[in-house]
């Protein structure tokens, strides 16, 4: 996601604002040992009253008995019941969470908890750099809702664990019930419509394993305008946009530059990760967000150029996060940095695959003007949301990327990030940390990258390069606090020289004072003796 405040990238997903409603932190005993597998939420959705009724069940895989069970739901909310394995069982709803005192000691094993709730759940103020749910009408009158959910999670309406460290491996069923002349957007397949009286129930399923801030719906008078795109993996995949009617003639062309940049995020990344569901959009009237195979979309159809044809940023930067978030993600939002840096980079990808090289590099030494370093992108473990988002998450995290691109070579970066992004350990059901990608990186790399991902991510420290003068014009160039040898870009009276730089350091000769990574490869710190 991206915060429009304080980068030029602009990136929608993960605008947060501090809260003690944020997602994530150290995991509470009582639900470190409860896997979820699945949720079902049925709901009723009341425009006229701004409400929601109905229930979750959330499908578990308990590793040990409990005696009590804990999940998570804003107090925003009113929990009428709930039972276990078919049983009622009391409980309390205070302070966001539920707690279920279960008459007799649960074993380990499967077990099914349904929550019966409704209310008025929690309406944004200001999407999507707040969450909640946004109750509006498009210009022809009709109700229109939005929901936002990264920072909160799940919990902002429905019973959750959460955690980023546990997705339902086995995905989640939507059976959202709306005014009939209404049309719900949500993840995956859409199952099933029924309609009765006035109303109508769609049924949206996912298969796959699912953050649960991409758990969400979306309801307006849409129009649903597709086509199909023969991935990378020659799959047939449906390419689907949820648009306002109002709008529905602007959809094809936004189709179109969507199945582009589709094509250029394969090529780095692999095939698209939903390919067996949909690749889908929904307009929103919020700016957007990225959510699992039903990106919101709402930067109004405004385009730049990149490469002479029409270019919507923010819509390819959500897109973007159907590999980088969605499907690598981040066990701990202290790695946050994986779904919003890398994203980032791909970002600057387009900009190399569209108008080459040199616009490349001249986007990417822009970027370092917004980098602030005023805390390590990395900051331990068990953070929360709230506290791992910062401008940095993007931008520092996307020009880490490009430094790691330059020290280990095309040849060897481009198949390796490649490689993690299609890897079964490092996807899916199966989530990611920082030393995930530093281990990978290098082992394909052949030696230990651990001293430059330490340098970049958890301090906020440039690399020093220092640049001592010597007779007879000779330069004595080192690196002052990094203990690995890296390459590097000097231009001399001779022209550009790319030299492997040690500890040690090297000597070069120039008559005229070296200049050290003229291309920006680095952030870097330059002491000239």
């Amino acid at each position: 996601m991206i915060r429009t405040k304080l980068i030029t990238l602009f990136l929608i997903s993960g605008l947060a604002q501090a809260s003690a409603q944020t997602s994530g932190g150290k995991l509470k005993p009582e639900q470190a040992i409860m896997d979820v597998r699945h949720y079902t939420i049925a709901l009723n959705v009341n425009f006229d009253q701004k409400s929601i009724d109905g229930s979750t069940v959330v499908d578990v895989i308990m590793e040990k008995p409990a005696k009590v069970l804990l999940l998570d739901l804003l107090d925003s909310l009113n929990v009428s019941e709930v039972s276990v394995n078919g049983t009622k069982q009391p409980f309390k709803h205070q302070n966001d969470l539920i707690t279920i005192n279960l008459n007799k000691e649960l074993p380990a094993g499967k077990a099914s908890i349904k929550v019966l709730y409704g209310g008025k759940p929690r309406i944004a103020k200001r999407p999507p750099w707040d969450d909640g749910f946004t109750w509006t009408q498009d210009s022809t009158g009709h109700p229109w809702l939005a929901i936002t959910a990264e920072q909160t999670g799940g919990k902002i309406y429905f019973p959750s664990k959460d955690s980023p460290s546990d997705e339902p491996n086995e995905g989640a069923d939507l059976i959202i019930t709306v005014p009939k002349d209404l049309v719900v957007a949500g993840p995956g397949l859409l199952k099933g419509v029924s309609k009765k009286g006035n109303t109508a129930t769609y049924h949206w399923k996912t298969s796959y394993s699912i953050n649960n801030y991409s758990i969400l719906f979306n309801v307006g008078d849409y129009k649903m305008v597709s086509r199909t795109y023969k991935s990378v993996a020659g799959n047939t995949v449906p390419v689907q946009f949820y648009v306002l009617n109002e709008h529905a003639d602007k959809a094809p062309h936004l189709l179109d530059m969507l199945v582009k940049v589709t094509q250029s995020k394969e090529k780095y990344f692999g095939e698209y990760p939903w390919a067996k569901e949909k690749i889908g959009i929904v307009e929103t009237p919020h700016l957007g967000m990225e959510h699992q195979s039903m990106n919101a979309y709402g930067n109004k159809f405004r385009y730049t150029k990149l490469g002479g044809q029409d270019f919507d940023w923010l819509m390819t930067h959500e897109f973007g996060h159907e590999w980088w978030g969605n499907k690598i993600t981040a066990k701990d939002w202290a790695d946050y940095w994986i779904h919003e840096g890398i994203d980032t980079y791909a970002d600057a990808l387009i900009t190399l695959d569209f108008e080459g090289k040199q616009a490349y590099i001249n986007r990417i030494k822009k970027s370092a003007y917004n980098i602030q370093n005023k805390q390590p992108l990395v900051l331990g473990k068990d953070i929360d949301e709230a506290s791992a988002y910062n401008n940095d998450i993007y931008t520092k995290g996307g020009y880490f990327m490009h430094t790691l691109q330059y020290v280990i070579g095309d040849s060897t970066f481009f198949p390796a990030l490649k490689g993690f992004a299609t890897d079964p350990m490092h996807t899916y059901s199966n989530l990611s940390v920082t030393d995930d990608v530093e281990q990978y990186f290098s082992k394909a790399y052949g030696q230990s990258l651990k001293p430059l991902f330490d340098l970049y991510l958890r301090t906020t420290n440039k690399l020093e390069v220092n640049v001592k003068a010597r007779p007879n014009d000779k330069y004595l160039i080192k690196l002052q606090n990094i203990n690995m040898n890296l390459p590097l870009d000097i231009t001399t009276d001779a022209g550009v020289q790319h030299v492997v730089v040690t500890p040690q350091g090297i000597t070069v000769a120039s008559k005229t004072l070296p200049v050290i990574d003229a291309d920006g490869w680095y952030l870097k710190k330059v002491i000239y003796e």
